[in-house]
């Protein structure tokens, strides 16, 4: 299709290296979309007659029922998923699909289809962790009141609910949906008319394709519309940022899936055995997403060291845009998909978590916030005083709840019987009031509005 300028072919390794069809495939919906917009708008604008337009619109149908039947083999030679499709087109209808390409080069027509595809993954990534959020949401509302440890340096620091500790999760992928919508409002301009790189004579409509085509609008500029991949970045960022979270989700349950913690039973879906041990039950779901987050942070890195040197306007450096994005997004679904499976399933052994909780003397800080409250006491003075009983108690082998008043006036005159009402698990959580905090009531008024937020995302 180039071939004019040039005397002989390309060697096989030319052929080889300059061909993308194996990866850019995927994007033949979009590719024949754009395609259909563009012939469309010549039509209207008198840029090729209307019989024509009507051949290219019938031969585009057909070859998306192609397509969509046998899929898209790969051919080198012509190098693209643009190519190949302009090649069946010319197949079905004859020469009158050469008047497709008129108007358009195929840097502005790869900048809009990939565009068109991050916004497609986009949109179903930021579906999937709304998916996430509802699983989250559900068990969250189960264990509202369900004890277990906060850990800082993964060391026994607070009670808090199984129902805070997941709707944390919540609220990170409620950021990663955010950024994803951040990413997909800029992005949405349509860089179609833009030509090579310096647009075209022709009289387009350029407003007429991008409103087609679900854009709010053109890229104002024709260098920037075809060199510019800023949004392949920010959904990988986007993405990146998601898996790191997701990651941690991972983590969280495979050290509660282990033995020492057995805070969690993953079910049969999501576990794998072993070959030699029996008695394995191995969390690997898990270990996959947290081994996925690393190459999707890779694809991240490796687009923008692709892009950090190029000068205006496209290089072919950029066909190597499309491999990581891919890759992110494939693997971004699954560990989406995984993580949602395992938050469905899983079954949370509260008697351990309520137990780990009770041995950590995680109700200190109650007993050092009881003496300021009560006794008025300052709190660095309070916070030695009770680490005096978190020893006694250590020493004796019980819980802080169980030292006798008399143990604990050895250790401060001014403490009485009313120290107990804040020493149980039970009562440190539900004296967590304040806005964001880990008591029950907050927890559930958490879930309420969670909720009303998702039902009115769905509408």
């Amino acid at each position: 299709m180039w071939g004019g300028r040039f005397a002989e072919g390309p060697s096989a390794v030319m052929r080889e290296i300059n061909a993308s069809i194996p990866f850019d495939k995927r994007m033949w919906r979009q590719d024949l979309r754009g395609s259909q917009a563009h012939v469309t708008m010549l039509g209207k604008q008198g840029i090729i007659g209307a019989e024509d337009a009507a051949a290219i619109h019938a031969g585009l149908d057909q070859v998306a029922a192609e397509f969509e039947a046998e899929g898209v083999r790969d051919d080198l030679a012509l190098e693209d998923i643009h190519m190949f499709a302009e090649a069946r087109l010319t197949q079905k209808i004859g020469p009158v699909a050469g008047r497709l390409h008129t108007a358009r080069s195929r840097n502005d027509q790869v900048a809009t289809d990939f565009r068109l595809w991050v916004r497609d993954a986009i949109d179903q990534a930021e579906a999937a962790l709304g998916a996430l959020q509802d699983a989250l949401l559900a068990r969250a509302e189960e264990h509202a009141d369900s004890v277990m440890p906060g850990f800082t340096h993964l060391q026994v620091a607070q009670p808090v609910t199984l129902g805070h500790h997941l709707m944390a999760y919540f609220e990170m992928f409620a950021r990663d949906r955010s950024r994803l919508q951040d990413a997909r409002a800029r992005l949405n301009l349509c860089p179609l008319g833009s030509a090579a790189l310096a647009g075209t004579g022709f009289n387009l409509d350029r407003e007429a394709t991008a409103k087609a085509l679900g854009f709010d609008g053109p890229t104002r500029n024709s260098l920037d519309s075809v060199s510019d991949r800023d949004f392949a970045i920010e959904y990988l960022t986007a993405a990146s940022q998601a898996a790191l979270h997701l990651s941690r989700l991972a983590e969280e349950f495979v050290i509660w899936a282990s033995q020492p913690f057995g805070f969690v039973s993953l079910s049969d879906q999501w576990s794998t055995g072993s070959s030699i041990m029996p008695q394995k039950r191995n969390p690997d779901a898990a270990e996959l997403v947290r081994g996925h987050s690393g190459r999707i942070t890779g694809a991240l890195v490796s687009l923008m060291i692709t892009m950090k040197g190029l000068p205006l306007a496209y290089s072919k450096d950029m066909q190597d845009d499309k491999p990581p994005v891919f890759e992110a997004h494939d693997l971004l679904g699954l560990s989406i998909a995984a993580m949602t499976g395992m938050v469905e399933s899983a079954t949370f052994r509260l008697e351990r978590m309520r137990a780990a909780a009770e041995a950590g003397f995680s109700t200190a800080t109650d007993l050092a916030d009881w003496l300021v409250r009560e006794g008025g006491i300052p709190f660095r003075e309070a916070h030695h005083i009770t680490g005096r009983a978190v020893a006694a108690a250590e020493a004796g082998g019980i819980r802080l709840d169980q030292l006798s008043i008399a143990q604990l006036k050895e250790i401060d005159s001014r403490i009485d019987e009313r120290v107990y009402d804040v020493l149980s698990v039970d009562a440190s959580v539900s004296s967590r009031t304040s806005f964001g905090g880990t008591s029950p009531k907050r927890v559930r008024e958490a879930i309420a509005a969670a909720r009303k937020g998702r039902e009115e995302e769905e509408r």
